[in-house]
C-alpha cells in the first residue's frame, strides 16, 4: 500500500513539473497572425515649437496661387512633424490670408513678428505685396523667402529678403530665346498694372535690345477688366509676330480667351504667373497652343529618366494629389522651396532668425521643387534660366516643347491664338 502511495506522489511530482516547465517556454503563435513590427514608433516632437509665418492669398485675385502655397504648407509641418520635426522641436507654420493687399500683408506680418514671434516668413503670393513688407522686414530683422518672382524683391540685394520663383528677369530670358530659334523679331506687350506686371514689362524692354527684338505694342490690363477687346485689337494691327501677356490671377485666362475669339493670328506667349490649372479652365479654347516659361514640375512625367530631379518632383505631385485629390502646381512648389530652405537652415545653423539668415544666405546646391538653389551674400535669389522649360497646352494639358527638358528652343513655329 505504501509503495503504490509514494508511485502516486512520484507521479503527482512529474505532471506538475512538467506544468511548470511548459509554464515557461512561450507559446507560438499561430501561422497567420501577424508579428510585432520590431521598428519603434517615430518619436513624437516635443518643446518649443518653432513658428514659422506663411503669408498667403487665399482670397483676392491672386487665390489660384496663394491657395497651393497654404496647401504645401499645411502638408510640409503634417510630414514634418510626423518623421520627429527638427531635433526633436515641432515647426508650427502659421498661416495667414493677405487677400493680395498690401496694406492687410503689412498687418499680418507685424502680427506674426510682434505677437507670434516667428523666427521666419515665407511668402507672400505677389510682388506688390512683398516690396510693401521689406522695409518691416529689414527693420524686425525677421528672414522673409518671398514666394514672389518679380526681380527687384532681390535685386538689389535686401540682408534678410530671398525668394524663390523662377525670376522674371529669366522667364523674359526664355521667352526671348524661343522667339529668336523660331524667327519672330516683333512682339506686343499686354502687361497687368500691378507689381508683377510692371516689373515684368521693365524685363522685357530692358532685354529686348539685346535680344533683337522690337516691342511694337504696350497695352495694360487690371484685375477688375472684363473685356480685353480694344487691348487685343490694338496688337491685332500693331505688325506683331507674337502676343506676351504678363499677369497673374484670372486676367490672363480673359487675354487668351479674347484673343481666340478674335483670330489674333499670332502666338500667345504667357508669363510664368499663369502655371496652374485655374489657367487653362479659365481660358478655356482659348488655352490651346498658349506657350510659356514654367518650372519641370508640370511636366515631371515628361521629363528624361535621368533628370536629377524628376524623382523629387515626382514625389511631391504625388503626396499633394494623394493629400488634396487635385494636381501640384508651380505655386505650391514656390511654397515648398521656401519652406524647406528654412527648414534645412534651422537644422544646419539653429533657429534663431540670425542664424537661419545666415544659413540661407550660405546655401548652395539645394534642389528644390523650382530647380536647384545657390544662394550668397551677393545674390538672394538662388536660381538660373535653366531652372525654366518651354512648355504648351495641348488638348488641355501641358505638354513639354521639342528640345525644353535641357533649355533649348523648340523647334516648330508654335500655335497661334
Amino acid at each position: 500500500m505504501r509503495t503504490l502511495l509514494k508511485h502516486r506522489v512520484l507521479l503527482l511530482f512529474a505532471a506538475l513539473a512538467a506544468v511548470a516547465v511548459l509554464a515557461g517556454c512561450p507559446t507560438q503563435e499561430p501561422e497567420d497572425q501577424p508579428g510585432i513590427d520590431p521598428t519603434p514608433p517615430t518619436q513624437q516632437p516635443s518643446g518649443e515649437p518653432i513658428k514659422i509665418g506663411g503669408i498667403f492669398d487665399l482670397s483676392g485675385p491672386a487665390s489660384a496661387l496663394g491657395q497651393p502655397e497654404a496647401e504645401t504648407a499645411e502638408m510640409l509641418q503634417e510630414q514634418i512633424n510626423a518623421e520627429g520635426g527638427i531635433d526633436g522641436r515641432p515647426i508650427e507654420i502659421l498661416i495667414r490670408d493677405t487677400k493680395g493687399d498690401e496694406v492687410e500683408g503689412l498687418t499680418v506680418t507685424r502680427e506674426l513678428i510682434e505677437k507670434e514671434n516667428v523666427v521666419a516668413i515665407v511668402g507672400p503670393s505677389r510682388s506688390g505685396t512683398t516690396m510693401a513688407i521689406i522695409e518691416m522686414i529689414e527693420t524686425s530683422e525677421i528672414p522673409l523667402i518671398s514666394c514672389a518672382a518679380a526681380r527687384a524683391i532681390t535685386d538689389p540685394v535686401k540682408k534678410w529678403v530671398f525668394n524663390t520663383p523662377q525670376s522674371d528677369e529669366d522667364a523674359v530670358a526664355r521667352i526671348f530665346e524661343y522667339c529668336n530659334a523660331n524667327g519672330i523679331a516683333k512682339v506686343a506687350a499686354i502687361t497687368a498694372s500691378d507689381g508683377f506686371g510692371i516689373e515684368g514689362l521693365k524685363q522685357m524692354e530692358k532685354l529686348a535690345p539685346a535680344s533683337k527684338i522690337e516691342i511694337v505694342a504696350k497695352e495694360e490690363f487690371s484685375d477688375t477688366d472684363k473685356d480685353m477687346t480694344a487691348q487685343l485689337t490694338k496688337i491685332k494691327n500693331s505688325g506683331a509676330a507674337a502676343m506676351v501677356c504678363w499677369g497673374i490671377g484670372p486676367s490672363p485666362s480673359l487675354a487668351a480667351k479674347q484673343a481666340n475669339e478674335l483670330h489674333l493670328g499670332m502666338p500667345v506667349i504667357m508669363s510664368h504667373g499663369v502655371a496652374n490649372r485655374r489657367f487653362i479652365e479659365g481660358a478655356g479654347a482659348g488655352a490651346e497652343g498658349v506657350i510659356l516659361p514654367a518650372g519641370k514640375l508640370l511636366v515631371a512625367n515628361q521629363l528624361p529618366d535621368d533628370d536629377p530631379r524628376k524623382e523629387l518632383l515626382l514625389q511631391y505631385a504625388s503626396a499633394f494629389e494623394e493629400k488634396y485629390g487635385k494636381s501640384a502646381d508651380t505655386f505650391g512648389g514656390h511654397a515648398w522651396d521656401a519652406i524647406m530652405l528654412v527648414v534645412n537652415a534651422v537644422k544646419t545653423g539653429g533657429a534663431e532668425p540670425a542664424q537661419i539668415r545666415d544659413a540661407i544666405e550660405n546655401t548652395t546646391d539645394f534642389h528644390g521643387i523650382g530647380g536647384t538653389f545657390n544662394f550668397s551674400a551677393e545674390r538672394h535669389y538662388g536660381l538660373s534660366p535653366d531652372a525654366f522649360v518651354m512648355i504648351t497646352i495641348k488638348n488641355g494639358e501641358w505638354t513639354l516643347l521639342e528640345g525644353a527638358a535641357d533649355g533649348a528652343a523648340a523647334e516648330d513655329g508654335g500655335p497661334t491664338g
